[in-house]
């Protein structure tokens, strides 16, 4: 992979686009369209341009690489399963006890070997061009603005490299990163990571702390960069691992970090301790802004690059993205690691419209009474998997965990009140819907076990269960029940909010005989007709000690919050295209779409 633009010609039907583009929405706009079709293709921009600075760049931006599970697949050189197989292999070494078992052993340990990454002693491609610090311009790269409200321009395929205050561990992220001017960037690395951490320890003792930031090279090392690698492992001996050589390093012009040789483009610099800029807002992964925020800065020393480089880049926003199959190839590498603490676990599946932490499905066996409630504290007390805000637990009898309707039938015919698990624990810093920033509700389900035995005592048809809570409530507007065959019916209404959703609960109890599970919804930018961007809605505006109520039946607001609801914080919009942008591209005839599909995945306000 070392031409990995040739190699996506040969491999991955390539789709390149000779038309100047702007850097500032017309490219992401292209890209983010692109990942949302069943046949979505890695593009090539071959003339990025940003009108608005005047500049026609002298480097093509790629994006979409992990545009669908075949490239994926191809990029890991194996199937993710036969990684995870590797792995459960190696967690499950045991010494052997006579001396053919020693012989068989040494092809295993011979090829750890490979694991380590290789440090050397020479530059790298990436180091042919080098830009001294009084040269330094961040305007000679493409770097994308994907969003109208955006803050600014945003790297969002960086692998930031960072090492600990004594040189002793060395980490490789995947944050976002804010182009504030020529030579400034926002590093939004969240409180919960690594390199967060590292900060911490350059804070404490006074010290400029060196970051370095790589575009481009083995696509292997973007999926690494987003990996859930257990704190204080670097990533790059899971690229060792799943390629089977060592990742080769280089070490940096201005600083001791060692970065892959073969990158594109090397941004080095440093970030000073006692400085922060407001990083943001910035339309994000959940699918909506993330919103102003202060964040350390880094000051950029050099850059250094190959004589003909290639700027990657991602788009994130409302689901499906690129981060589908990236996430996807994540779940089936990390199962037998899950497997430690919950030995019982069998497959766990992490739905794109749920924004990973936000929903997870697993399958157990389960052994004993609570023992699906003792898998959610331990998925709740571990690593990434602390995150999770919703999980949904299901026995070996269920269906595969990604045959969602199959599934969602299962789990609603064995759903019941007094099996279901609220507490509180730490939520993502991206989460929006919690009260407090960092700290929110949890929700556990138990759908392991036998059916429930009673269903809906007097099932409505959608229009006469509409006519009676109209009665109750006129600013209710509409009713769809979804899975009406199974014991727990899914009653889905929007509204028109005028007060707490608590106070119109209360005044539906009355439809108690008609309702077992009633989920609340704005009437705003939501379609009843689409279940997937509405789990999408629902498990993002959700804190469950504050949203899921169990009497007299089930009860979830998902609704936008606000005062009504005691919510001081403020609440962050949709990602949302820019029509006129659209319609450009729409002329051109570099995107093909029509109202159903703006429609299905919310790229504009609904009228």
């Amino acid at each position: 992979m070392q031409d990995v633009v040739q190699w996506l010609k040969d491999n991955g039907d390539l789709k390149i686009i000779d038309e100047p583009l702007d850097v500032e929405l017309e490219i992401p706009h292209v890209a983010y369209i692109e990942v949302k079709k069943k046949d979505s293709r890695p593009i090539l921009f071959t003339k990025p341009v940003n009108r608005a600075k005047g500049i026609e760049y002298d480097m093509p931006v790629l994006m979409n690489i992990f545009a669908n599970k075949e490239i994926t697949e191809k990029i890991f050189g194996k199937h993710p399963d036969d990684v995870a197989e590797g792995i459960e292999e190696l967690l499950k070494l045991k010494p052997p006890k006579t001396f053919k078992a020693k012989l068989a052993m040494i092809p295993k340990l011979f090829s750890l070997k490979n694991v380590f990454p290789k440090r050397l002693k020479f530059k790298g491609e990436c180091q042919e061009i080098l830009i001294p610090k009084e040269e330094v311009d961040l305007d000679r790269l493409p770097i994308l603005k994907t969003w109208e409200e955006d803050g600014g321009p945003f790297i969002t395929m960086g692998q930031v490299y960072t090492q600990s205050l004594d040189g002793q561990m060395q980490n490789l992220g995947m944050y976002r990163l804010q182009q504030y001017d020529k030579h400034r960037l926002g590093m939004h690395w969240q409180i919960h990571k690594d390199a967060s951490h590292f900060f911490d320890q350059y804070q404490k003792a006074g010290k400029k702390m060196p970051v370095t930031v790589a575009i481009g090279g083995d696509p292997l090392y973007i999926w690494c960069g987003q990996a859930p690698m257990p704190h204080g492992m670097f990533e790059m001996l899971l690229y060792g691992f799943v390629r089977n050589k060592n990742a080769q390093l280089v070490k940096s012009i201005s600083n001791d970090i060692y970065i892959p040789r073969d990158v594109d483009i090397v941004i080095e610099g440093f970030v000073d301790p006692d400085l922060t800029e407001i990083e943001g807002p910035f339309g994000d992964h959940t699918g909506y802004y993330t919103l102003k925020e202060p964040f350390p800065v880094m000051d950029v020393e050099t850059i250094t690059m190959k004589k003909e480089p290639v700027f990657a880049a991602t788009v994130v926003g409302k689901p499906p993205l690129e981060d589908k199959y990236m996430g996807w190839a994540t779940e089936r590498v990390f199962l037998p690691m899950l497997k430690p603490m919950a030995p019982d676990l069998i497959d766990y599946n992490m739905p794109e419209n749920g924004v990973f932490h936000n929903l997870i499905l697993a399958k157990m066996k389960t052994l004993y009474p609570g023992h699906a409630q003792q898998f959610m504290h331990a998925f709740w007390g571990v690593g990434q998997m602390s995150f999770v805000k919703h999980a949904v637990f299901v026995g070996e009898d269920a269906p595969d965990l990604d045959e969602s309707e199959a599934l969602t039938e299962h789990i609603l015919n064995r759903l019941d009140k007094n099996k279901i698990l609220i507490t509180q624990g730490i939520v993502d810093h991206l989460d929006h819907s919690s009260s407090k920033q960092f700290v929110g509700g949890k929700l556990g389900v138990d759908a392991t076990g036998d059916e429930v035995e009673e269903g809906v005592e007097e099932l409505l048809s959608d229009s006469g269960l509409l006519e009676k809570m109209q009665h109750i409530d006129s600013h209710i507007l509409e009713v769809k029940q979804y899975m009406t065959g199974t014991k727990t019916p899914m009653c889905v209404i929007t509204v028109e909010k005028q007060t707490s959703m608590k106070m119109l609960i209360v005044k539906l109890h009355e439809l108690q005989r008609h309702i077992k599970l009633l989920v609340i919804v704005d009437k705003a930018n939501n379609d009843i007709d689409n279940p997937y961007m509405l789990i999408w809605r629902v498990v993002n505006n959700i804190d469950a000690q504050r949203d899921v109520m169990l009497e007299p039946f089930i009860s979830i607001d998902a609704t936008n919050k606000n005062a009504y609801d005691g919510y001081t914080r403020e609440w962050p919009g949709d990602t949302f295209c820019t029509k006129e942008v659209l319609d450009i591209l729409q002329e051109k005839k570099l995107i093909d779409i029509n109202e159903v599909f703006i429609k299905k995945f919310g790229l504009l306000p609904f009228k």
